[in-house]
């Protein structure tokens, strides 16, 4: 099967852990990287963001990486791109005519407009995966949602025009209903854990006496991690380590200020950056992972941390309530609330016992559900769905289930 994946910011070949540049780029290059080892033929169209980037770039056996000259070869917020939408759907068309592929994958809803484009004009049949959607970021963010005015209609029109929306979870397919998407066309398939890197066993960071809480991510504010060091209050003799930001970004800087204001300044520590490598070790080496976002799609963190076999406490949103079983592999909790995730930390770091079974059970719920073999299993599945109901075959490839690497 010759799969197209567009992905218009989230370039599998950026360095995660910028501003814009997080769980989607590692999804994409992820499910990639499985397709193409299930027998299929990947290609990557992204934006151009410098002009020293060549034209193609082969990123994986089976993988090529496309850049498209789509507004200015600079690096822009992902928010500031929708001008350039038009231009990016055009050479997509232009790509895909003289060689289209059996079927288009986009991902955010910039690339799936333009993707929706250039699919019409060549016949190509369209999967979306939204990855995040624009009536829950401003629900939550109100007036601190940069998104263009146009995105909410927009993914509307995406949701009904689309051959099929993958939801990563059930809470995205709630949203979907209430946005009134055509219920037959909504298929789940979760995101998926490298099992290969994200092992109970292997190399630790030497992070100080215990307890340690870990929080990990993007620093942006919605990520909740100023509520976990709030609740470090309730918390006594644990440290926090957080890691993720750049110098230069505000967040790191607004988090020392509350950790001092709180009087925890002293059991707080400020990692910065981690490369993508480093974070395996990094998450065993930790107590507890903490992930307690305002909302979130899906949430990689915590799947990560349980294929480490580390217990999480993540706030009971998004796909939180699909992968953390309460009691089992972890705790849920509500999200911007610093006395009750105080608790539940307090609670499960007194209790050794849950620890370490909670940990058990995570790696095994991560190994059994969410290994990218069965992730672009399931992506293929819905691909074969789609070209079925389209009258035609799959180019190639072994869709059978189980195959491929983890």
């Amino acid at each position: 099967m010759k799969i197209a994946m567009v992905s218009e910011h989230a370039s599998p070949l950026a360095t995660v852990g910028g501003v814009d540049a997080g769980g989607q780029n590692v999804h994409v290059a992820a499910l990639s990287r499985a397709l193409a080892a299930r027998g299929h033929r990947v290609t990557v169209y992204t934006r151009r963001e410098s002009a020293r980037q060549p034209e193609e770039v082969a990123f994986a056996p089976g993988v090529t990486v496309v850049h498209i000259p789509a507004g200015p070869a600079v690096t822009m917020a992902k928010d500031d791109l929708l001008p350039w939408m038009p231009d990016f759907g055009r050479l997509l068309t232009r790509h895909w005519r003289t060689a289209p592929p059996d079927i288009a994958h986009s991902h955010f809803w910039m690339s799936g407009l333009a993707t929706l484009a250039a699919a019409r004009d060549n016949g190509v049949p369209v999967v979306h995966t939204f990855h995040a959607l624009g009536t829950v970021k401003r629900r939550h963010q109100g007036g601190a949602d940069t998104s263009p005015r146009e995105r909410v209609e927009t993914e509307r029109l995406i949701a009904r025009q689309a051959d099929r929306v993958i939801a990563t979870c059930a809470d995205e397919v709630a949203e979907l209903r209430r946005m009134r998407t055509p219920g037959g066309t909504t298929r789940v398939v979760p995101c998926g854990v490298d099992l290969r890197a994200f092992t109970p066993s292997g190399p630790r960071t030497d992070l100080g006496p215990g307890p340690v809480l870990l929080a990990i991510g993007r620093a942006v504010p919605r990520k909740g991690v100023e509520t976990t060091i709030r609740a470090l209050r309730h918390v006594p003799g644990a440290t926090l380590v957080i890691a993720g930001g750049r110098p230069g970004e505000p967040e790191p800087e607004r988090l020392a200020r509350i950790a001092d204001g709180c009087g925890v300044a002293d059991r707080v520590r400020f990692l910065g950056h981690v490369s993508r490598d480093d974070v395996p070790a990094l998450m065993r080496s930790a107590d507890v992972v903490v992930s307690v976002p305002w909302y979130e799609p899906f949430g990689i963190v915590p799947l990560e941390a349980m294929a480490c076999g580390v217990p999480v406490v993540a706030s009971a949103v998004g796909g939180h309530l699909d992968t953390v079983v309460p009691g089992v592999t972890g705790l849920l909790v509500p999200p911007r609330e610093e006395e009750s995730l105080g608790r539940a930390l307090r609670g499960l770091l007194a209790d050794p016992l849950s620890l370490t079974s909670y940990g058990t059970a995570a790696a095994a719920r991560a190994r059994s559900r969410y290994g990218w073999a069965r992730v672009a299993a399931g992506t293929a599945a819905v691909y074969t769905e789609v070209l079925a109901c389209r009258g035609r075959a799959p180019g190639g490839g072994d869709a059978r289930p189980g195959t491929g690497a983890a």
